[in-house]
């Protein structure tokens, strides 16, 4: 699951830690949640709001957050990239130093780092009040009650899951926008990926259960959900029903007021018929996918462990665009992986060029200690550069001609954002139309602005680099229109 795919909306709210009360109204003490990695990260952190609040603490407002006023601070780390544990421990410093100012702050540890650096992070730094694993978010509070008797780092990590975040409280991050966790946990090898230590073995939640949490979720005000695994199109395959995701997309499309369903990540290996049926056959279900490649090259494919080759791969993604042909499908690609040569970095491009991703994620490889990869003998690093240099410049070129396509049509979009005014008369509203595309809009004047959470019609009127504009001319025939 990518990090770089969430909003800097989304970003804000969850490290806002839910930011609704008022100034002045401590109750237990005021928390602020600062996250880092991905998306189940982000759902952890809705989580870790959840218990604190249900224990009597307060989340900051964004005053309290700017003037460093709160009493709880929470570092939700994620351990992907080679500088893992280089940013948390710089983080860490950094909250240190609000510490000094305020003695009795208490900061908290959590996420896959956590889980990985369990002792070292309360010997290391021992001002840290509490370390707790991926597995341990309902025990914050506790460990925060021990940490204030003591005075000395509380420590709890497990290695077994005894229940799923989401039968924990939630504060959820956004209004209209929902994150429903249907699985936890990773059953591959690949040999770059440290996932399977820091979240174990893959557990899939009932369907009923999940189900419940999504009309839940459409009950208290959610539009969208977006369902999130590790792995999300294998869901079931533990009890041996491969058909269980379709099905569950397809029950979505049963739930009334539930007007999208998107979800992330999916291995291609288990990317079956039945699920591209059910995403084209379900109005509900958005035709937008994160589909990630890491490598076109069969030969690095293998030595990465990855189940399927690039074959395979683009016959999967012609029958995705055969039933969806509006289908935007982006990708996580890693460059330099060891033992690349100049022609599999070459297989890469040819993939790239024929799959014409809507955008990419493109890393440059970094070893993760504990991996098998980290073992194998590394590319220079000047050599990698150049490689993800010339890759970037071709997606960059891909991406600008897939957003070109966009201007002079009509799209839906669910406002999620208010970017203020262009000009006294004119405000500017943003959100994502039904693939997935950044849009943001002009109101036009005289007409009514769009609120978080309504849907806008609007014709497309020029294209940026990752994002499309949209300022209608009204008297030229162009569309704007509002559904609440």
């Amino acid at each position: 699951m990518n990090e770089d795919m969430m909003t800097e909306a989304e970003r804000a709210s969850i490290e806002a830690g839910g930011a609704e009360a008022a100034t002045g109204e401590r109750g237990k003490g005021v928390f602020h949640i600062h996250t880092l990695g991905c998306q189940m990260n982000v759902h952890d952190s809705e989580r870790i709001a959840g218990v604190l609040k249900a224990d009597g603490y307060v989340p900051a407002t964004q005053e309290q957050i700017d003037a460093h006023d709160f009493d709880v601070i929470v570092l939700n780390t994620c351990a992907v990239r080679e500088n893992a544990a280089e940013r948390m421990y710089g983080t860490i410093g950094l909250f240190n130093r609000i510490k000094m100012q305020r003695p009795n702050l208490q900061i908290a540890v959590g996420g896959c780092m956590a889980q990985l650096d369990r002792e070292r992070i309360a010997k290391k730094k021992p001002w840290v009040a509490a370390v707790f694993g991926t597995k341990n978010i309902e025990d914050l509070p506790k460990l925060l009650d021990q940490n204030r008797l003591t005075d000395k780092p509380q420590v709890r990590v497990s290695d077994q899951l005894q229940e799923f975040p989401s039968q924990l409280p939630a504060a959820r991050a956004s209004r209209v926008s929902s994150w429903v966790a249907i699985s936890v946990g990773c059953n591959n090898t690949c040999t770059f990926c440290i996932v399977p230590t820091t979240r174990g073995k893959e557990k899939d939640r009932r369907p009923g259960d999940v189900l419940a949490e999504i009309r839940k979720c459409v009950a208290d005000g959610a539009k969208e959900v977006t369902l999130l695994g590790q792995n999300v199109n294998s869901y079931g395959y533990g009890i041996g029903d491969r058909y269980a995701f379709s099905k569950l997309l397809r029950a979505c499309g049963d739930i009334e007021g539930l007007e999208r369903v998107r979800f992330t990540s999916p291995h291609p290996a288990a990317f079956t018929d039945d699920v591209i049926a059910a995403m084209a056959e379900t109005p509900n279900v958005m035709h937008q996918l994160h589909f990630p490649l890491q490598s076109g090259s069969d030969r690095i494919l293998r030595a990465m462990r990855r189940s399927y080759r690039s074959a395979k791969f683009l016959d999967i993604l012609g029958r995705i665009r055969a039933a969806m042909p509006d289908a935007q499908i982006s990708t996580d690609i890693i460059v330099g992986f060891p033992g690349e040569t100049e022609e599999d970095f070459q297989a890469t491009l040819d993939v790239v060029r024929k799959a014409r991703f809507s955008t990419a994620f493109m890393f440059i490889y970094s070893p993760r200690p504990g991996t098998p990869a980290a073992s194998m003998e590394q590319i220079p690093r000047d050599v990698v550069q150049e490689r993800f240099d010339r890759l970037v410049a071709l997606q960059e070129e891909i991406t600008q001609e897939n957003m070109e396509s966009f201007v002079g049509r009509d799209v839906e979009v669910m406002i999620t954002g208010k970017l203020g005014k262009k000009d006294s008369d004119t405000h500017r509203v943003s959100g994502r139309e039904k693939t997935g595309v950044l849009v943001h809009i002009g109101v036009p004047e005289g007409e009514p602005v769009p609120e978080v959470g309504d849907f806008v019609t609007v014709t497309v009127t020029h294209a940026g680099r990752h994002n499309l504009l949209a300022d209608p001319d009204i008297a030229a025939g162009q569309t704007y229109s509002v559904r609440h």
